[in-house]
């Protein structure tokens, strides 16, 4: 149940100096450049955090003619279409200059009115989130919001002090997620960049004293094999236990779908079930460190690894070790470098698809047993870090999101807190 607001509402247009949209540059997405100046789209856009995934640049001339969309520091990036309407960040400083696009609104908070950090929370809290894609799906054709939408929309204020106080607890939290995430990303540049050196430009430990020799996917090293993928690992496909035995859901198993592989371990899925009866169901449960790739639709060639055993709906291909020391760390890197080859073979027309055929038959390189050790030597403890890391990110997330409606409902009082709320926010 939501906890009830002791703070007065006021409307967003009362608190800020800026509310707007930007627009679709002159020359659309052919008009992108490799560098430049920022162009902010809604798929950078999520709660609490911004992506640089697939952000988009425009020269300065561009720039010019959405002068009036400049993103600044400490502006709110609201999402006002489509399925991810209402998503809302701060946009890193590192990417500033920047400008918006049609489906990103600008917030900007009056700095002697309200705490941006504050606001920012507010929307993202389950309480307001809720109350705002409500708005958004009263549209005739599709989920929007509206300037107008934005403006009325009503978050509590209490003192500016007490508004800086919750924004700096909050962001604490967000900081050490931030930081977490960047080692994330630097552990995983770094298995990914051995895993080329070693296997694509096969500069591995020794490599000056083996030769090339022929093969159907070019010169490799003598004592290296050309092989399908299923001579390595053997695969499996889950299934959805039916919905009409409603004593398969709810349970303490993960039961992963698609949209839940990220490139990253799964550690909870948005659904559960119970193994109790499951053997009379399609589904399979799977033991930790099996390697997952989506073979449908938008998300084929996603993967993950189960941080925990898990059962899997039957558009996940379940990827597990037949020959001993060919293990996960090794089957999740070839898959990641090698994905754009494995996707450019799908097929179907109303759905395109890679299925376990597809993935079994896949022409992968099989090294000598012993160089693929030593090679789970150096990167099986990055991945191990990698998944720690990802645990404690998921543990600052629910206790953020535990003191967040707490906070900003007054419930819990930081009034008398003795904290630094400066202005350094991300």
């Amino acid at each position: 149940m939501a906890a009830t607001i002791k703070w007065p509402l006021k409307r967003l247009k009362q608190i800020t100096s800026k509310i707007g949209s930007g627009a679709t540059p002159r020359g659309g997405k052919n008009g992108y450049k490799t560098d430049g100046i920022s162009l902010i789209r809604s798929l950078n856009v999520y709660d609490f955090r911004f992506t640089e995934n697939d952000l988009a640049f425009i020269d300065q001339e561009q720039a010019d003619e959405l002068e009036n969309v400049t993103v600044e520091q400490r502006d709110i990036l609201l999402n006002i279409t489509g399925a991810s309407v209402a998503r809302c960040c701060m946009v890193d400083p590192k990417y500033l200059p920047a400008r918006v696009n049609q489906h990103v609104a600008i917030v900007r908070v009056h700095p002697e009115k309200a705490d941006a950090r504050f606001v920012l929370y507010c929307i993202n809290s389950p309480q307001f989130k809720s109350r705002l894609l409500a708005l958004a799906q009263g549209g005739a054709t599709r989920e929007a919001l509206t300037k107008s939408t934005i403006e009325d929309f009503e978050v509590p204020q209490p003192p500016l002090p007490v508004q800086q106080r919750i924004g700096s607890i909050l962001s604490a939290y967000d900081d050490l997620i931030e930081n977490n995430t960047r080692r994330i990303q630097l552990l995983e540049r770094m298995a990914q960049a051995l895993y080329r050196e070693w296997f694509v430009h096969f500069r591995f430990p020794g490599h000056a004293q083996v030769k090339r020799v022929a093969s159907p996917l070019g010169p490799i090293p003598q004592g290296w094999e050309v092989v399908k993928f299923e001579d390595i690992y053997r695969t499996a496909s889950g299934g959805t236990p039916s919905r009409k035995v409603p004593d398969y859901y709810g349970g303490d198993t993960n039961w992963v779908k698609t949209q839940e592989l990220q490139d990253s371990f799964i550690f909870e899925t948005d659904e559960k079930i119970t193994t109790l009866g499951l053997e009379n169901s399609s589904a399979k449960v799977f033991p930790t460190n099996t390697v997952l790739i989506a073979m449908y639709g938008a998300t084929i060639g996603q993967l993950g690894i189960l941080a925990q055993p898990a059962a899997t709906n039957q558009a996940c291909c379940a990827v597990l070790p037949k020959i001993p020391g060919f293990g996960h760390a090794f089957a999740f890197l070839t898959l990641l470098v090698r994905r754009t080859d494995l996707i450019n073979l799908r097929q179907g027309a109303a759905q395109q698809n890679v299925s376990q055929v597809v993935i079994k038959s896949f022409t992968v390189l099989k090294p000598p047993v012993e160089i693929v050790s030593v090679f789970n030597d150096l990167v099986e403890p990055k991945l191990d870090m990698i998944r720690n890391l990802q645990r404690k990110n998921q543990i600052l997330r629910r206790t953020r999101d535990l003191l967040l409606p707490k906070l900003i409902s007054g419930v819990l009082d930081v009034s008398k807190l003795d904290l630094e709320t400066g202005s350094g926010a991300k």
